[in-house]
């Protein structure tokens, strides 16, 4: 019977889904990876620099982050939009490619400038340490190095390549970082040196990631028509930078204000969370990594049916997989923030409140680009912006209320608030809607595993009772989902991936 109804699924839904989920396992994997990579850089240089110096450097490389946003200009999700629908035709995927790095380069020039001027000034309003303004000078170089490995990954992903996304953007970039700040420390430098070891090996890289991209994708970057491109490009590219500069104030403004209102140990501290709340992000970043490349398909052939349905079972593996990975943080958030020393863990209620909001934005799935892959990037602009302003005065109040704990509630509001306004649009404009009784079962089973989890904190004492209460608390939620039934587009996405992978292993183990 259960195969009866997975064999129903529609030929086009069935490998929409199985080529998200392909993309979300190579993806979840690089990620993976990308946080083992990030969490050891954060705990080697919180441990190596001390916690005034560590918060020297997690001020300034935020800022840096919240940059990289902004220094390709829309670039990515232009190239995801175009490329796919431009199908067979070389010359206008060259136009594009070419019109990504350009504008990418431009924009990163005059963001490093703007940096290097502006970084005496964001040190008085800030942490007040002489290091930072020319940590922060090194790091504008940085953005644009990062702007440049993020453009040469988006075209590996537009051509739906999820295994040269994910090496170029989600491990080698973190390496470059792990491998540049380590050996500034091990010759003895300070958190400049730090950040100057950082943007050699990033600079390596980024010269190292364009020639590469080209010759794997076949989409060598050039300017040769680019007139006949440039309005298309820009009318989707430009709304979505003003969404992305809206976002910075919306979501990011947290990480500027610790900055400002509060100190340098407390940006280190609010650092270490980020950290961790990065973890929490992998199901929805994996499960996107494809998704908006089959989406924009999907709608240009008119298959907004097939696409609703790939929207919600998409939104379902997402909320079943990261419920399990919020139920450990916050169990045993404390515990993992002691990694990075014992100073840290006052950022444990903090984290909490920001898993709400990492919540909500896994659970309605992937709104902003499917409201960009849907032609509506100007109404997310223009909700981006609305939100931006809302937040800046929340989060501001919170701080001065509440502190570390006022940030993390500024910015999970404005997730929350975001994500669940950009789903009602998604119903409104294009009637796309993800939610059935079905999405009940993996939240039954993850309070049944945060349960199990808090009694093996109760019993295991320390880092210990993470890895216990972590293997016993999935057990649990797996067993609870068995017991409680899978829906069948899921159990197909799992039995055909499984199938798949095992023949690919068969054929590489040796007879």
């Amino acid at each position: 019977m259960r195969r009866n109804r997975e064999e129903s699924v529609p030929d086009d839904e069935r490998e929409a889904l199985l080529t998200i989920a392909h993309g979300a396992v190579v993806t979840s994997g690089g990620v993976s990876g990308q946080r083992v990579l990030t969490t050891a850089v954060e705990v080697i240089l919180a441990r190596g620099l001390g916690p005034t110096a560590y918060g020297v450097y997690a001020l300034a490389w935020r800022i840096a982050q919240l940059l990289v946003q902004l220094v390709t200009f829309g670039s990515v999700p232009a190239l995801q939009r175009y490329i796919p629908a431009y199908g067979e035709d070389p010359g206008r995927r060259s136009v594009v490619a070419g019109l990504a790095y350009a504008t990418t380069l431009t924009f990163g020039a005059l963001i490093a400038a703007g940096i290097w001027v502006a970084a005496p000034r964001i040190n008085d309003l800030t942490v007040s340490q002489p290091s930072f303004p020319a940590t922060m000078r090194a790091f504008g170089f940085l953005v644009v190095l990062l702007g440049v490995v993020a453009v040469a990954a988006a075209v590996f992903r537009a051509v739906g390549s999820a295994r040269g996304e994910v090496t170029f953007n989600r491990l080698l970039r973190p390496a470059a970082r792990l491998v540049g700040g380590v050996a500034a420390l091990w010759v003895g430098s300070n958190v400049v040196g730090v950040a100057g070891g950082i943007v050699v090996a990033t600079g390596l890289l980024a010269v190292a990631a364009v020639p590469l991209s080209s010759r794997v994708t076949g989409i060598t970057p050039s300017l040769r028509g680019v007139r006949s491109e440039a309005r298309r490009f820009y009318n989707h590219a430009a709304p979505v930078a003003m969404s992305s500069l809206g976002k910075v104030f919306q979501s990011r403004i947290d990480v500027l204000l610790v900055g400002a209102l509060l100190s340098a140990v407390a940006a280190g501290v609010y650092n270490a969370v980020l950290v961790l709340i990065a973890i929490a992000w992998i199901p929805l970043l994996s499960f996107n990594q494809l998704l908006p490349p089959v989406a924009s398909e999907l709608y240009a052939d008119g298959e907004t049916g097939t696409l609703n349905a790939v929207y919600s079972s998409v939104t379902r593996l997402i909320v079943t997989t990261v419920v399990p990975i919020l139920a450990v943080l916050v169990v045993y958030g404390r515990e993992l923030l002691g990694v990075f020393g014992p100073t840290y863990t006052q950022g444990y209620v903090a984290l909490v409140v920001y898993l709400a909001g990492v919540f909500v934005g896994s659970a309605v799935g992937a709104t902003g680009w499917l409201l960009m892959m849907t032609d509506h990037q100007y109404a997310r602009m223009a909700l981006d912006w609305f939100l931006a302003a809302l937040n800046v005065g929340l989060t501001y109040a919170f701080i001065l209320e509440l502190g570390l704990e006022g940030a993390a509630l500024g910015t999970s509001l404005a997730i929350a608030i975001q994500n669940g306004i950009q789903v009602f649009l998604l119903r409104r404009f294009e009637g796309l809607w993800p939610f059935d009784r079905t999405f009940l079962t993996p939240l039954a089973a993850g309070a049944v595993a945060l349960v199990v989890m808090w009694a093996v904190r109760l019993a295991v004492p320390g880092l210990a009772a993470v890895a216990v209460g972590g293997v016993v608390g999935v057990l649990a939620y797996v067993g609870c989902l068995y017991v409680l039934g899978v829906d069948p587009r899921d159990r197909l996405v799992v039995r055909e991936l499984a199938d798949r992978y095992a023949s690919d292993l068969t054929r590489l183990l040796p007879r």
